[in-house]
């Protein structure tokens, strides 16, 4: 592997191991507590399509007329990643998007679907962040996530949206979450078995072939330039930082919502 790619695993690894080891998973004790954790994370489901769709658009042509842009392997490595993440396969055979999927487990688990839904279409009506979340009344923390994801976008720096990509978001599934989900599971069945669709998939698409892609980009991306390296590492440190964040929210929401 790229000297530069390990370089940053190996600077992240604390920041990881608090993701994976985050107490918000040991808190998640029923259908409950798993609500308020996927009302959460429905923001970073979401803004990682955003994160993508940035990257297909400096990495690719989207005009016409069209135009050859960049390398034939970074062209071929985006868009693979595009079609599995934006018209993947549910658990019924129908070709939907991640973020479709989640929210249809979301729906089948009895979480509250309507604030994401009127973060969207509050942001698709006007393109104006704050009046989204404010009248979709969204967490702070999942505020802040969101904010960094788009800083990224918005910078236009592909090795910087790659890095975020690849290194922020995906493979920081625990099995300890694994192990809860399936419990849920096998208690309602009839609640749980599109969420655990959703992460299995995750698994076998995200977290193992997709990874290798991302990688690849990101160490075509980021080439010989150290100041890139850099930047690309600073950027993956914030992302994790972030994604911390999140899950203390969610961590205290749920805590909250136990005692009330």
């Amino acid at each position: 592997m790229n000297g530069h790619l390990e370089n940053i695993q190996t600077s992240i690894i604390p920041l990881r191991e608090q993701i994976i080891n985050h107490k918000v998973y040991a808190v998640i004790e029923d259908l409950k507590d798993l609500r308020i954790f996927m009302e959460y994370h429905v923001y970073a489901v979401w803004d990682f399509m955003s994160l993508l769709k940035s990257l297909q658009i400096n990495l690719t042509s989207t005009n016409v007329p069209w135009f050859p842009v960049g390398s034939g392997s970074t062209r071929a490595l985006i868009n693979e990643i595009v079609a599995g993440e934006e018209s993947d396969i549910d658990a019924h055979g129908v070709q939907k998007s991640h973020y479709e999927m989640y929210l249809d487990a979301m729906q089948q688990c009895g979480a509250n679907i309507n604030d994401i839904t009127q973060f969207i279409e509050t942001l698709k009506a006007t393109g104006n962040f704050e009046e989204a979340y404010t009248t979709a009344n969204t967490p702070l923390e999942a505020r802040k996530f969101v904010d960094y994801t788009f800083e990224i976008i918005n910078s236009g720096a592909a090795h910087l949206q790659a890095s975020t990509f690849t290194f922020g978001r995906e493979d920081l599934i625990p099995n300890m979450f694994l192990t809860i989900v399936n419990d849920l599971n096998r208690k309602f069945p009839d609640q749980i078995s599109l969420f655990k669709y959703y992460l299995d998939r995750h698994i076998e698409v995200d977290g193992d072939h997709h990874s290798h892609l991302a990688l690849a980009m990101t160490s075509e991306l980021c080439g010989e330039s150290e100041s890139y390296w850099k930047a690309a590492e600073a950027a993956t440190i914030r992302s994790l930082q972030k994604r911390i964040e999140l899950w203390d929210g969610a961590y205290q929401k749920i805590c909250s919502a136990k005692l009330s």
